[in-house]
């Protein structure tokens, strides 16, 4: 009947059914192909599988063709198979199918049989789909050993820089990803000549990585780069994958590291600013109608209801912000009346500056080896010998590309910087791409109008040097930086008797005479 139906209007007919069997959509499409809708009730999730299966006609007899087979990877589809509807004789029906490939070890996606005359008793689809749905998730098993819980990623960078600023950027990435919570399965780095304004790469690219994603049971993807509210919202039509950026990941990790009032509000406020031009509405038929005369029709839609309401938070987080600002205005004002030199540590995230400032004060500031691991400001006194005191205070960490709308909520915070009379500068030395990082801190402090502050480079985790085997670890590292003019010194926080020519340094700077 299908057959001859597709026949008699010239278009081809599909239909997407169950795994009970019952039919859940009868899709009408043109000559040549067909238009699934969006399967909403029938969402992926975690599943290897969908839980439908597409039958549908071709008029020509032609073979599965590569929608067909988009169709049966991007969607992940039970089964797909294809009637030729050329033949009018009902008892010689021809048929192919095709099956996704239960093997992550090969480069094969899928299996598609030969073209042959259909018989009912040919294959049993029941049991067909339950031997594949359980081969498929066994050959993904070794690959996602992590508990349901977790979000797996595949890791994206589409840049034209050098392969080896590409692959630090994605190492760094990583990291990012393992500080929240983040399984990587696997990561793509593509260098093209010309980004796509709609997917960033190109449209055959994307594909092939969402299909491999959706192979190893991956739950979101994360891009190295900021996407633009179109290349979202285009990847994501592509995809029921989370799709994020970079920024969002780092927006994320503060959210969960905010732990003062200052800190919530200025995570809320970046997160909100990100938020306003990449929200999407849902047309007319979500709109709110008005009463009256002249207000019957289409009022203001759920999307304009919803930026007006983000406008409206952003306003009272920025008072709240100011208000917040107005009593941090003042605590700095009473260090300055009591004359105490301030010093405060900077650097790029997980150099060391929480263990520097705990060695330094015996202090008990939450540190440990991940990206961001302390987001508050913290200060304390650090008492000298002779009854001297300075006030020393940690910051937030740096990281290359931080997303503007963050540099800009927590420059309320980091204006505690103008206040302080010296800057220490702490590099982790161990990372063999220190002297970008160093440039990244310079630059966002120029960016903040610090870049005259006086600061003493600290070059940190030296008891990680052995390996190197330098005569002079301290000339190499400043032969490494080309800013001659600062003081530096060759520490390691969690040794306290490292940080002696620091500390007489300082002396000598706040109380030579």
């Amino acid at each position: 009947m299908l057959t001859s139906l597709s026949r008699d209007i010239g278009r081809q007919i599909g239909l997407l059914i169950t795994r009970s069997g019952s039919i859940e959509y009868v899709v009408v499409g043109d000559e040549k192909s067909l238009l699934l809708p969006e399967l909403k009730k029938y969402p992926l999730g975690r599943k290897s599988l969908r839980g439908l299966r597409l039958i549908h006609t071709h008029l020509k007899g032609e073979l599965i063709s590569d929608d067909d087979l988009n169709d049966l990877l991007l969607l992940r589809l039970d089964l797909l198979v294809a009637l030729d509807a050329s033949i009018s004789s009902d008892s010689d029906i021809s048929i192919s199918y095709a099956s996704l490939f239960p093997s992550a070890a090969t480069f094969q996606q899928y299996s598609i049989s030969t073209k042959r005359i259909f018989h009912p008793d040919d294959l049993d689809c029941k049991e067909f789909i339950s031997s594949l749905e359980r081969e498929l998730e066994r050959s993904a098993a070794p690959i996602q050993k992590t508990s349901s819980s977790e979000e797996r990623a595949i890791l994206v960078s589409v840049s034209k820089d050098s392969l080896i600023d590409a692959e630090d950027s994605m190492e760094e990435l990583k990291e990012l990803a393992r500080t929240a919570g983040v399984v990587v399965l696997d990561t793509f780095i593509q260098r093209p000549r010309q980004f796509s304004p709609k997917y960033l790469m190109g449209e055959g690219k994307i594909r092939e990585i969402i299909i491999k994603s959706l192979q190893l049971g991956a739950t979101i993807l994360i891009f190295d780069q900021e996407l633009s509210p179109t290349q979202t919202r285009s990847i994501s039509e592509l995809t029921e994958l989370k799709v994020i950026d970079r920024s969002q990941l780092i927006l994320d990790i503060f959210a969960r590291r905010a732990s003062s009032l200052d800190g919530k509000v200025q995570v809320e406020l970046a997160q909100l600013k990100y938020l306003l031009p990449r929200l999407t509405g849902q047309g007319v038929q979500m709109s709110r109608l008005m009463g009256g005369i002249g207000g019957r029709g289409p009022g203001e839609t759920k999307l304009e209801t919803d930026r007006r309401r983000i406008r409206d938070r952003i306003s009272k987080l920025e008072r709240e912000l100011s208000d917040l600002s107005d009593n941090r205005l003042q605590r700095r004002q009473k260090r300055i009346k009591s004359g105490l030199p301030i010093i405060s540590i900077v650097g790029y995230t997980n150099a060391g500056k929480s263990t520097l400032l705990n060695t330094l004060t015996q202090s008990q500031v939450f540190t440990g080896d991940l990206l961001f691991a302390t987001l508050d400001t913290s200060s304390r006194r650090l008492r000298f010998p002779l009854e001297r005191e300075v006030i020393i205070t940690d910051t937030v960490g740096f990281i290359r590309s931080l997303p503007k709308s963050l540099l800009g909520a927590f420059k309320a915070t980091l204006e505690e910087l103008n206040d302080a009379d010296l800057l220490l500068h702490v590099v982790d030395c161990s990372n063999q791409r220190f002297s970008e990082q160093i440039k990244n801190v310079e630059e966002i402090l120029e960016e903040l109008g610090l870049g005259d502050k006086e600061r003493i480079l600290l070059f940190n985790k030296s008891d990680k040097l052995g390996e190197m085997k330098l005569k002079d670890p301290l000339a190499f590292m400043k032969s490494k930086h080309s800013s001659k003019q600062l003081g530096a010194f060759l520490i390691a926080a969690i040794d306290k008797q490292s940080l002696s020519p620091l500390i007489n340094e300082l002396q000598r700077r706040f109380w030579q005479a």
